[in-house]
């Protein structure tokens, strides 16, 4: 039986070893290996895995993958990447380590090798808490117990599940950080939350300004938020001050008025700025 103990202390903790092949890990038919379903890491950047070919091309695999047997094949509970890795590297086996466990201790071992590595993004994440709450009936707090975190991380986590499916996207993207997301959050209402977004993206706006975006449109009517799409003419005029000031510039217009915002981080730059105006 495996022993339930906190996953920050490491995985070793929860993983009993069964020999197979009278060794403790053997060469593995990289066809016989395939992914734990429910994986908690759903993205994999292809650069970064023909970084990681070009190193096993050289040096090999020097960490073994972690597998369960599953019926007719092996099931990875930790090592995805290098298995995917190894196979853009031409490898027709790799080596594994054999482990006896449960569906719900896979899950849990994934979770937190990933989150060990700092592989996951921020929603993969969030994903991967509420899929190990549900599946193990734990309340916040004995989960971040299990993963090694604070209450509050987990918390702070689970709370960007309710942003919609477009603002996650973005997130995992990278076109806004996790910190955006949760700014967005007090709207409550989706289309409110997407319009936000939209104006943090075309301004590119800080976390710090989000916030002070989402306090203007919880005390008042979302004025800001009504601006007209700039013509072509516009994005090019945009854009020509933008390379011009060598700083972020944006053209806002609602009807027949607008405005145009140059962005400066010090007082030097606001005097670069000035300067180049003439004033």
């Amino acid at each position: 039986m495996v022993k339930k103990s906190a996953l920050g202390r490491g995985m070793a903790a929860l993983l009993p070893v069964v020999e197979e092949r009278g060794r403790i890990y053997f060469s593995c038919p990289i066809e016989e290996i395939r992914p734990l379903r429910g994986q908690p890491r759903k993205t994999f950047s292809g650069e970064k895995l023909e970084e990681l070919a070009a190193s096993i091309r050289e040096k090999g695999i020097i960490q073994p993958l972690v597998v369960r047997k599953k019926d007719d094949h092996y099931e990875l509970i930790a090592g995805e990447r290098r298995w995917r890795a190894a196979q853009k590297a031409g490898y027709r086996e790799v080596p594994v380590v054999i482990q006896d466990v449960s569906d719900q201790t896979a899950l849990e071992l994934a979770l937190v090798e990933n989150i060990q590595r700092e592989d996951l993004n921020a929603v993969e994440e969030a994903e991967a808490y509420q899929a190990l709450m549900i599946a193990m009936d734990l309340s916040q707090e004995e989960l971040a117990k299990r993963v090694g975190k604070e209450r509050s991380t987990v918390a702070n986590a689970l709370r960007l599940l309710k942003l919609p499916e477009e603002i996650k996207k973005d997130i995992v993207e990278e076109r806004i950080t996790m910190g955006h997301g949760r700014s967005l959050l007090p709207l409550a209402e989706s289309n409110l939350m997407k319009a936000a977004r939209d104006e943090v993206v075309k301004r590119g706006l800080s976390v710090r300004d989000t916030e002070s975006l989402v306090r203007r449109l919880q005390s008042g009517p979302a004025k800001s938020l009504r601006a007209t799409p700039l013509t072509p003419e516009l994005t090019d005029l945009q854009e020509r001050l933008k390379r011009h000031f060598t700083s972020k510039v944006a053209i806002s217009k609602s009807g027949r008025r607008g405005k145009i915002e140059i962005s400066f981080s010090d007082s030097s730059e606001l005097t670069r700025i000035i300067d180049l105006l003439g004033i």
